[in-house]
């Protein structure tokens, strides 16, 4: 039995199971609220986290951020773009795609800022985002370099050209 079909084996047994099911429709509401908030602040042109010092390395990169213009807003457009996606079941995988990158580099920057107001958030929306992306699995599975195709249905074997 190779990986592949191992995961898939665990998988299936995962998407019949009606609590990981209500997990994912949580963990979608709310990663969609959450930057559904901070994408409406940036659209409509405040200064997210406005309460924070500048002095605080964070405070100043956002300050930074936030006089740049439009790449503020299109950081906003992209995080309600998500949180909506995130919403439509038919969409969920694709706004967890969408999602991905921007909480990963949230996380990250909280870290080398050494910013603690997100030590313990921005890295389970990262957990909670991977469940996702793992929870669409068969959705995704396309965008894998997978050479191995199980026989078990998830993946069919690519047609010879």
């Amino acid at each position: 039995m190779n990986a592949v079909s191992t995961f898939e084996k665990y998988f299936l047994s995962a998407r019949q199971n009606r609590w990981y099911w209500l997990f994912s429709i949580f963990c979608r509401t709310v990663l969609a609220f959450a930057f559904f908030a901070a994408g409406m602040v940036k659209i409509v042109g405040e200064r997210f986290a406005s309460g924070l010092s500048e002095l605080h390395p964070m405070g100043a990169y956002l300050e930074a951020l936030h006089h740049t213009g439009y790449y503020y807003t299109f950081i906003g457009i992209a995080q309600v773009a998500a949180a909506m996606l995130l919403l439509i079941p038919r969409t969920a995988a694709l706004g967890a795609l969408l999602y991905f990158p921007i909480i990963v580099n949230i996380w990250l920057l909280s870290y080398a800022v050494r910013f603690e107001g997100s030590y313990v958030t921005s890295p389970l929306m990262v957990l909670a985002n991977l469940y996702l992306l793992v929870w669409n699995y068969d959705r995704l599975r396309y965008l894998l370099p997978l050479k191995e195709f199980s026989e078990m249905g998830i993946l069919q074997k690519p047609a010879k050209l």
